[in-house]
């Protein structure tokens, strides 16, 4: 017998062999196969969302605020352990607001907030919880002292939410929640009354 031809026969048994204990490779073993449980993790998401806030405590006007909000938030993060609570990912957001004041001393407020947003992922849902907080600043139409109204036009923000997303196909997302928004210029002036505000939050969200 030829050296050749004896050398591929062994390889052509060896070859066999392998195959009989499931050890050659195959078509599908060249791609990765994720859980049936794990999860997509959106890269960027836009978010357009709106709120109607009430004035709860430390002014005496009753304050009720139109909110809108523009959002953009990129991941940062994914937690993908089955047994800890916080199973999901994170995000940070920078988010420019639109705020007509319905019932104040005051008009409107436009301003802008950075932050973190965690959204929480469970296996087979599509409701998916989140919170977030974030500070930031704007400028406020500012009136007369005595009508308690904001001491200066310029104020700092601090935003913190909490709420549900609805998670409608691949892209798209329905979120309800609760917003809470601080409004105050630090002790730039005297007096400075803060203003503080809650409400709920209803938008919709894109994700790339």
């Amino acid at each position: 017998m030829k050296p050749s031809l004896a050398l591929a026969l062994c390889a052509a048994f060896l070859f066999a062999t392998k195959v009989l204990a499931g050890d050659a490779p195959t078509p599908e073993a060249k791609n990765t196969v994720l859980p049936s449980d794990d999860f997509e993790v959106p890269h960027l998401e836009f978010a357009a969302e709106s709120a109607y806030l009430l004035g709860i405590i430390g002014n005496p006007n009753s304050y009720e605020i139109g909110a809108e909000f523009i959002t953009a938030r990129l991941r940062w993060g994914v937690n993908r352990n089955d047994d800890s609570w916080f199973r999901g990912y994170n995000q940070v957001y920078l988010l420019g607001m639109a705020e007509p004041i319905f019932r104040g001393p005051e008009n409107h407020y436009f301003g802008i907030s950075t932050g973190f947003r965690h959204v929480f992922i469970r296996p087979g849902w599509r409701l998916e919880p989140y919170i977030s907080g974030g500070v930031g600043l704007g400028f406020i139409d500012s009136t007369d002292a005595f009508r308690h109204g904001q001491g200066q036009d310029f104020t700092f923000n601090i935003l913190t939410a909490a709420g549900l997303t609805y998670r409608l196909d691949d892209h798209w997302k329905l979120n309800l929640g609760i917003l809470y928004q601080h409004l105050s210029n630090a002790g730039q002036t005297d007096p400075n009354p803060s203003l503080n505000l809650l409400g709920p939050q209803v938008g919709a969200t894109f994700s790339f």
